[in-house]
């Protein structure tokens, strides 16, 4: 199967879910440039669910899909003297071929012929609340087709969300997809491998090592393989600073005796990946440190088990918060005198003191990909919120095949009466990500060792 014949299978099935619900026609931009300073744009990136249906990556482009199945792309013009400047443009007489979409036009051309297109639709469908102004944008254009009505043009009756849609289909990865998943996986345990031996060689050589050392051997890993970019702003955090969840990569220095965090993947051929480890900056973890590693490996082993067609999404966060919980009475986080039995402590919330945040997320083309968390179809049922407050929620999604997702569970150590002093300071998360398979799953990111003593080996080395 040819790249473009994957595109093309994905806009066959938008357009028959299109003709399923009473007929229409999809609209869909690209992201658009964005400045950075004066003379200088951020390095572009498309729109995800636009290069999900197009594979095209270029700016200022558009897809238009009936539900006859036809399916025109806008794009910009061949322009020789721009070309020069910015690079060469495909241009709508190639993008056929290219592309696989039926017909090309200029985006030039938008304005005149959108109209054209939505006339006599029954309903159009495009992405709500992802581009700015493009309602506004969708009105104006259904303003000039009522504007014919006299002369015949029939004026879509109904506005629907594209996202929804498409969402749905982007939850279940196809095995082209899966393929760039796993290529991604292993830049991306290559590149935590580097920093891992990069920041004992600089330890044990007595050099002043900084976050920003490994974030830089992160980021060389990943272009060095063929990744375009990182799929999020890379966390390096090193002691204390690994206390804080969304840390970015500073100045400060990795310290003997201290762990480091870093939470970093690369994005390659649109699709991301995600990896979280924890280690000692100098290779070996002291017992105070070893002790609460052990304690997330063992969550996050928990949370693999439960991770596995017809469980739901929430269940590998039960089980590992079931482990913490344990842990933090076993260790001292936590005063059973206090807090009571592991169940009391989940019931609690007390557990939150050290671990605030969910198992896991879907991943894909996003690293926060998109999909629905809760099932579709299924009633509502009364549980009890974050703060213990009484909501009305459907049950979580079920498992499938297909599904990718991240385990990451976490302990997040600060200082605090009646918490021990050896443990102050201390941050640890572990995070790989997983493909839910027929029957279990498979974890993509294990090109990086997860155990301590595999750790304090590679480190050694």
């Amino acid at each position: 199967m040819t790249t473009s014949s994957v595109y093309a299978r994905r806009r066959a099935a938008v357009a028959r879910a299109l003709k399923a619900a009473g007929g229409g026609i999809a609209v869909l931009p690209t992201a658009p440039e964005r400045a950075r300073n004066r003379d200088s744009d951020f390095p572009y990136r498309h729109d995800s669910y636009f290069y999900y249906l197009t594979g095209f990556s270029e700016p200022e482009a558009w897809l238009v899909i009936s539900s006859t199945g036809h399916s025109t792309l806008l794009c910009r013009p061949k322009n020789l003297e721009r070309e020069i400047w910015d690079g060469i443009r495909l241009g709508p007489k190639a993008a056929p071929a290219e592309l696989g979409v039926d017909a090309a036009r200029s985006v030039d051309e938008l304005d005149k012929l959108m109209p054209e297109l939505l006339a006599n639709q029954p309903a159009v469908w495009f992405p709500f609340a992802t581009h700015e102004g493009l309602a506004l944008q969708v009105d104006g254009w259904l303003n000039q087709v009522r504007a014919r009505v006299r002369m015949g043009a029939e004026c879509p009756q109904s506005q629907h969300d594209l996202c929804k849609l498409l969402d749905e289909m982007r939850l279940f990865k196809d095995a082209h997809e899966v393929k760039i998943l796993k290529r991604a996986g292993l830049i991306s345990a290559q590149a935590h491998v580097r920093a891992m031996q990069t920041s004992a060689l600089m330890l044990q050589a007595g050099q002043d090592a900084r976050e920003y050392h490994l974030e830089a051997e992160l980021l060389h890993e990943f272009r060095r393989h063929g990744a375009q970019f990182p799929a999020y702003t890379s966390i390096v955090a090193a002691g204390a600073n690994a206390c804080v969840l969304h840390y970015r990569a500073g100045d400060a220095p990795l310290k003997n005796g201290e762990l480091c965090l870093i939470d970093a993947g690369c994005e390659l051929d649109g699709y991301a990946s995600d990896i979280t480890r924890t280690f000692p900056v100098n290779g070996r973890f002291t017992p105070a440190q070893r002790r609460l590693y052990e304690m997330v490996l063992d969550a996050q082993k928990a949370a693999i088990a439960a991770t596995r067609p017809g469980k739901r999404f929430m269940d590998p966060h039960d089980a590992a918060v079931k482990v913490l919980a344990q842990g933090m009475l076993a260790c001292g986080l936590l005063n059973p005198k206090k807090h009571g039995t592991v169940d009391d402590v989940i019931a609690s919330g007390a557990y939150r003191q050290f671990y605030m945040h969910r198992t896991g997320h879907w991943m894909g083309m996003d690293v926060h990909d998109c999909g629905d968390y809760t099932e579709p179809g299924a009633k509502p049922r009364s549980e009890l919120d974050a703060l213990g407050q009484p909501v009305m929620r459907r049950p979580s999604r079920v498992l499938r095949a297909g599904m990718v997702l991240t385990i990451e569970p976490g302990l997040y150590v600060r200082p605090a009466k009646d918490v021990p002093r050896e443990f102050w300071h201390i941050g640890i998360r572990i995070e790989d990500d997983a493909l839910v398979t027929a029957k279990g799953c498979e974890l993509l990111t294990r090109g990086v060792p997860v155990e301590a003593a595999e750790i304090e080996a590679l480190m050694g080395d």
